[in-house]
């Protein structure tokens, strides 16, 4: 047996969508899915005083740095490079009678030996040989010779050492660097050169030995001393020659 239900019907406006029970038509105006809240600060990360965290840090002044560097010391001289000592020490060898003077070279340093070194090596690449290598090794092995053949002489008394050595047998390179020089000018092998090698091995000993007595405060076997040196800077005169 069935049951019956009844509906009551629904009744549309003309429009096509259902009104409120007023009768009329709302608009409805759009609104956005998202309205940020007003604030009163724009920056919320700018919050602190700005003023405050000016004045703990004062401004960086440039004027004062100047005068700093101003009384700062030269670089060379920083260095331990002074180049009036090595000037005076390179004038005094200049006289091939004697030594100007020697008490300049009791503070031994290695720029000026250096400096002269490669100024002999120089002219030797002018003159056709690469012979740096060579004139290192000789100065080193010299220095090394003269340091055992003195302290052997001398004994308990002996006061050179190897860094002194080195800085005299440099210094007194200048007339085998004036050779050098002279060599450009002269034919190689010939009676010519070989007697002005001669002569400025002679002015290099004489130097060398007068210095080395001065400095180590040692006036015993002067001849043997004289007899190192020479071998030593005829060693380097043959570069020259031959």
């Amino acid at each position: 047996m069935s049951k019956e239900f009844t509906v009551p019907p629904v009744i549309f406006p003309s429009g096509g969508n259902p009104s409120p029970s007023g009768g009329g038509t709302v608009h409805r105006r759009p609104t956005a899915p998202f309205q940020p809240r007003p604030s009163t600060n724009p920056i919320p990360f700018m919050s602190f005083d700005v003023g405050a965290a000016t004045t703990s840090f004062p401004a960086p002044q440039f004027g004062s740095s100047s005068s700093n560097f101003d009384d700062e010391p030269p670089l060379l001289e920083e260095l331990g490079i002074n180049t009036k000592q090595i000037w005076s020490k390179t004038t005094s060898l200049l006289n091939p009678f004697r030594v100007a003077n020697p008490n300049l070279h009791e503070n031994a340093d290695l720029s000026g030996p250096v400096m002269l070194v490669m100024a002999f090596g120089l002219f030797q690449l002018l003159a056709g040989k690469i012979h740096f290598g060579i004139i290192l090794g000789w100065v080193t092995v010299s220095a090394l010779f003269l340091y055992v053949v003195f302290n052997m002489l001398a004994g308990r008394n002996g006061t050179l050492d190897l860094y002194r050595c080195v800085s005299l047998i440099g210094y007194c390179m200048l007339p085998m660097v004036i050779l050098s020089a002279l060599s450009l000018f002269l034919p190689q092998g010939g009676f010519a050169i070989s007697t002005v090698a001669a002569v400025f091995v002679a002015w290099s000993t004489k130097a060398c030995t007068t210095l080395l007595l001065h400095v180590a405060r040692w006036d015993q076997h002067p001849g043997l001393l004289a007899y190192v040196c020479f071998l030593i800077y005829t060693l380097f005169s043959l570069l020259v020659v031959f």
